[in-house]
């Protein structure tokens, strides 16, 4: 069974198709349109799931949200062990952590710049603070990836692709120059055959560059 993909432009949710890629599973994409004014997703989506947020897939009757959920979802039920460290498995504690880091920490102060940046002057004392934590956070990872090609061990998972979209929200935020590991590793990322023909199905996507 086609596993259905409701997919807003410029989102969380082109890494959904990145993952789907990867695993070689035929996928049907709704595409949905952000507004142009407020960026929001459009009401269509609270028909799909009550948040109205995206990615969502459905895959075989069951609704499935959040992009971490959905990457584990399908690693484990459609990837075969390939994609993802089993709970025996001793890096198992190390892929649970950035599947669930990127997130529950890393995304947060990325996500307050971008909403600061939209209040002008009025953001201007929160800056400073948020500034530190993104360096921090940015820090930590970079720190991580010297020397590494993956985010887990020696191969590629689940958790490469769950961290591609703070790697890429700081690149173009013009973050990652001060973070050298971490730019060449979304480079690398963004090289693979599977990212690429994502991209072409999912359509114009800014932060993939």
């Amino acid at each position: 069974m086609t596993i259905k993909v409701h997919h807003l432009n410029e989102s969380r949710s082109q890494r959904i198709l990145w993952m789907l890629e990867e695993l070689a599973l035929p996928y049907e994409i709704v595409a949905y349109q952000r507004d142009a004014v407020t960026r929001l997703a459009p009401p269509e989506l609270k028909k799909v799931h009550p948040l109205g947020k995206s990615p969502v897939i459905e895959d075989n009757g069951r609704v499935v949200a959040e992009s971490g959920a959905i990457l584990d979802y399908l690693a484990r039920w459609h990837g075969g062990g390939t994609f993802c460290f089993a709970p025996d498995d001793p890096q198992w504690p190390d892929y649970l952590h950035w599947m669930h880091y990127a997130e529950g920490s890393a995304m947060l102060p990325l996500m307050l710049q971008l909403y600061t940046m939209r209040l002008g002057e009025a953001g201007a004392p929160l800056q400073p603070r948020i500034t530190g934590e993104i360096d921090n956070h940015l820090g930590y990872v970079n720190a991580h990836m010297t020397g590494k090609d993956f985010i887990v061990g020696d191969r590629f998972t689940a958790a490469d692709v769950q961290m591609s979209f703070v790697c890429e929200v700081a690149r173009a935020f013009g973050k990652l120059a001060a973070f050298p590991a971490l730019d060449a590793y979304i480079s690398r990322m963004h090289a693979r055959p599977a990212y690429k023909r994502a991209i072409e199905r999912g359509g114009p996507y800014s932060m993939g560059g």
